[in-house]
C-alpha cells in the first residue's frame, strides 16, 4: 500500500477513487474506462501542481518518505560483484554505515552509505541511519583502503545525523567524524557523494566531503534538522516549518549557494514513485561525475578538493 504524506491527501483521495473504479465490474450504461482516464488526468495534474510548489518543510517530509530508495537499494541496483566489508578494527561493526567493494558498470569502486532501514526491524538494526563512532571509523578505513588500491569512492548519504547517545560521545564521536572528513579530503582517488534523502549535520559531511556532491531533487542537506533548529531558536519543535525555511536546506538553495555540484531530477511525485528509475538516474549522474575527474592525479585531486571546500567559506564571507 502506498504511503501518502499529509499534503498529498487530495492526491490520495483521487488515486483511491481510481483504484475503486478499476476493481469494479462495469455496470450497464457506465463507461468506467473513460472515468478512470478522466480521474487519472486530474490526479496527474494535481500531483504536478503539488510538487511544483513544495515548501522546504514539505521537501523535508518527502526526503524522509519511508518508501524512498535507501542506500542498500542503490547498492543493489548499481553495484555488481559487491563484497561487503565490516568493522572499524578497533571496537565493532556499525550497521548504520554500509561499505564494500564492487563494480559500477564494470568499473571497480569502493562504496559507502548510511542506511536507515525500511521497516521496524531493519530500522532498529541500522539505528535509523544514525552512525556511532565505529561507523565513521569504518568509513575512514574503507576510504584509506580505496586510496591504496586506487578505487574511486561512492557514498550514498541518508541520515538525520550522527547518533547522539552518551556511549557514542564516550567513544569519541566528534573525533571519529573529524577523522572521516579528513580521510575524504586527503584521499588520492575521486570521491562522488550523493545526498539521497536527508543529509544531516556532521554525520552527513563525514561521508560527503567529495570532489563532486550530487543531490536528489527532493533531498535536504543542512547543519541541523528543522525540529532541532526550532527547539533551539524558539524552544518549540512545532516551529519546524519556519526553521526549514530559514535553513536553506533544499537542493535548489544549496546549488545556488554552491555547496553542492549537481541536482539529480526525481520522477514526478518523488523518488518513492519510481524507485528503480531513480536509482538508474543516480547511476548515470555518478558515471558522468567520475568521467569528469578522469586524468587528475592524486595531488591534483587533493588540491582541487581543498580549494572547493575553502572556496565555500570565502564566498560565504564575501
Amino acid at each position: 500500500m502506498r504511503h501518502f504524506l499529509d499534503f498529498e491527501k487530495p492526491i490520495a483521495e483521487l488515486e483511491g477513487k481510481i483504484e475503486e473504479l478499476r476493481r469494479m465490474s462495469e455496470p450497464d450504461g457506465i463507461n468506467i474506462a473513460d472515468e478512470v482516464s478522466r480521474l487519472t488526468s486530474v490526479a496527474d495534474k494535481q500531483l504536478r501542481t503539488t510538487y511544483s510548489r513544495l515548501t522546504p518543510w514539505q521537501k523535508t517530509q518527502v526526503a524522509r518518505h519511508p518508501d524512498r530508495p535507501k542506500a542498500q537499494d542503490y547498492i543493489d541496483g548499481l553495484i555488481t560483484e559487491f563484497t561487503p566489508l565490516a568493522g572499524d578494527r578497533a571496537f565493532a561493526d556499525d550497521a548504520a554505515v554500509l561499505g564494500g567493494m564492487g563494480r559500477l558498470h564494470g568499473r571497480p569502486v569502493m562504496v559507502l552509505g548510511t542506511e536507515k532501514g525500511t521497516d521496524t526491524e531493519s530500522r532498529v538494526k541500522h539505528n535509523f541511519g544514525m552512525a556511532r563512532p565505529e561507523g565513521y571509523r569504518k568509513a575512514r578505513r574503507l576510504v584509506e583502503l580505496a586510496g591504496r588500491f586506487g578505487l574511486p569512492v561512492l557514498s550514498f548519504v541518508d541520515t538525520s545525523g550522527a547518533f547522539p547517545g552518551i556511549e557514542a560521545e564516550a567513544r569519541g564521536q566528534a573525533e571519529a567524524i573529524a577523522r572521516s572528513i579528513e580521510a575524504c579530503l586527503e584521499a588520492p582517488v575521486p570521491i562522488i557523494a550523493t545526498i539521497i534523502g536527508e543529509g544531516g549535520s556532521g554525520g552527513a559531511i563525514a561521508l560527503a566531503s567529495g570532489d563532486r556532491v550530487l543531490m536528489l531533487e527532493h533531498a535536504v542537506y543542512s547543519v541541523i534538522s528543522p525540529e532541532g533548529c526550532a527547539s533551539i531558536l524558539w524552544r518549540d519543535a512545532a516551529q519546524a516549518a519556519q526553521a526549514a525555511e530559514a535553513l536553506r536546506l533544499t537542493a535548489d538553495d544549496l546549488l545556488r549557494l554552491k555547496l553542492i555540484d549537481q541536482i539529480v531530477a526525481e520522477p514526478l511525485g518523488g523518488a518513492q514513485r519510481d524507485r528503480a528509475g531513480t536509482v538508474q538516474s543516480v547511476g548515470a549522474a555518478i558515471d558522468d561525475a567520475l568521467s569528469s575527474l578522469n586524468g587528475f592525479d592524486a595531488s591534483s585531486l587533493r588540491s582541487r578538493r581543498r580549494e572547493k571546500f575553502l572556496g565555500m567559506g570565502r564566498e560565504a564571507i564575501s
